[in-house]
Order: structure tokens, then sequence, then C-alpha cells
């Protein structure tokens, strides 16, 4: 049985909203409650380590453990990428080159071993690890890209959401009228939700002066953490209704 989500709109947003509240929770963490990135990254990889596991033993798809995992490695993402970028003083493109190349060589070995990268239907532990780490990969060079564009670019936090949403688009637009390979461009748009997420949670948590909405990363995560929950809720919800609806 697979045992990840369906790729529909509904999972599109759900990514959207727990790849930014990994942002804000990351940095709420990290810089709010001054803990700084090497300790948040110790523990925030240590609950992904948990939840990724129990997904894996798990025997079938659950949605709450499965966005869990998503959502542990938004924030270890968030964490991590600001320790090599920040405190180590790669930087963030040297950062985002680092971690894309880390993510081109996971999926390489994936294609190589399992002679397939759907997303669609993974059965096999091993098909199912390569999916976490390639998620985990995504979602931290997600972060130095968002950070990248943010800062370095010059667009700042609205011009670097803008160009990241206007390029997720454009891949919607040419997964419904070219044939281009599924895959790609499920793995590119997977990518740039991360920093349209890292960008957009900027953009909540930054002060108004700085370019930002001001509502910190306390006010920001609670928002994100109930929207999250009720899109989540939702899916459930309407899941359990699609088969009553095919029985009638």
């Amino acid at each position: 049985m697979n045992k990840v989500a369906k790729v529909t709109l509904s999972f599109w947003i759900i990514k959207i909203c727990a790849t930014t509240l990994g942002e804000t929770a990351g940095d709420l963490l990290s810089m709010t409650m001054n803990v700084g990135y090497g300790i948040s990254t110790v523990i925030l990889m240590g609950l992904f380590l948990v939840s990724v596991i129990a997904q894996l033993f798990a025997n079938t798809f659950h949605p709450i453990l499965y966005w869990t995992v998503i959502l542990t490695t938004s924030t270890a993402g968030t964490t991590m990428s600001d320790f090599m970028d920040r405190t180590l003083g790669l930087g963030y493109a040297k950062g985002s080159l680092i971690l894309a190349t880390c993510l081109v060589i996971v999926l390489a070995v994936w294609r190589f071993s399992e002679k397939s990268l759907s997303v669609s239907n993974i059965q096999t532990t091993k098909a199912e690890l390569f999916y976490w780490i390639a998620i985990l990969f995504s979602n931290t060079l997600g972060t130095a890209l968002g950070d990248f564009l943010a800062d370095d670019s010059g667009l700042g936090f609205l011009g670097g959401a803008a160009l990241i949403g206007t390029i997720i688009a454009l891949i919607a637009l040419a997964y419904y009228v070219t044939r281009l390979n599924r895959v790609m461009l499920f793995w590119l748009a997977f990518v740039l939700t991360r920093p349209f997420g890292a960008t957009f949670g900027d953009l909540l948590t930054k002060p108004l002066e700085k370019g930002g909405l001001g509502f910190g990363t306390v006010g920001s995560s609670a928002i994100l953490a109930i929207l999250l929950v009720a899109f989540v809720t939702y899916t459930i919800i309407a899941e359990k209704r699609t088969p009553k609806a095919a029985t009638a």
C-alpha cells in the first residue's frame, strides 16, 4: 500500500503551510528563544528522526504522521541551513550550491537503485527512505535559496516570494499543457515551494521597517499551525467521505 500523500491541489496547499511553519518555528527556537542554530538543529533533527522512524514502521498511510514528518524536515532544514550559512560562514549562495548538489546526488542514487523516482507509488522501505532524505535536503535547500533571494539578491521578502510564486505557476502550467516528465516537474515544484514558504515566512515575521508584516515568530507560527491543522483535517474528512459516496 502506498504510504505517502496523493499529489493534489490540497497537497501543495498543505505543503506550503507546513514549510512556512517550519521556517517560522525554526526561527522561533533558534533566534527568538536564543537556543542557537547548532543546538536547535540537534533538537529538531532528533524530532525528525523520531517522526520518520515512526513513518517507516507504519503499515499504512497516516495523514497526521505523514505531515508531521514533512513539518519536522522543514523545521530541521531551517536551522540546518542557517547553521551552514551563518554559523559556519558559508553564505547563502555557497550553501545553496552544496545542498543542491546533495539533493541531485540523492535523486541520482535513488533512480539508480530503484529504477524510478515515482512519488505516487512508494511501497518499499528503501524507496521511502530515499523519499524522505530527498525531502529533507530539498527543504534545507529551500531555506538557503529563500534567504539568498530575500537578502543577497536585493529582491526583498515580497520580491523573492513573487519570483518563486511565478516560477511555480509556470511549472503548474507546464504540467497541464506540456508532456514534460511529471516526476521532474514534481521535484522542481517541491524544491521551490520551500523557498516560497521561507520568503513568505520572513514576510510574516520580520518587522515593518525591514519590509515584513511584523507578526513575529510566535504570532506567525500560531497562525500557520492553525491553517495547517485545518487543511489536514479537511483532507482527512474528504477522504473518508469519498468511499461512502462511491458506495452510494
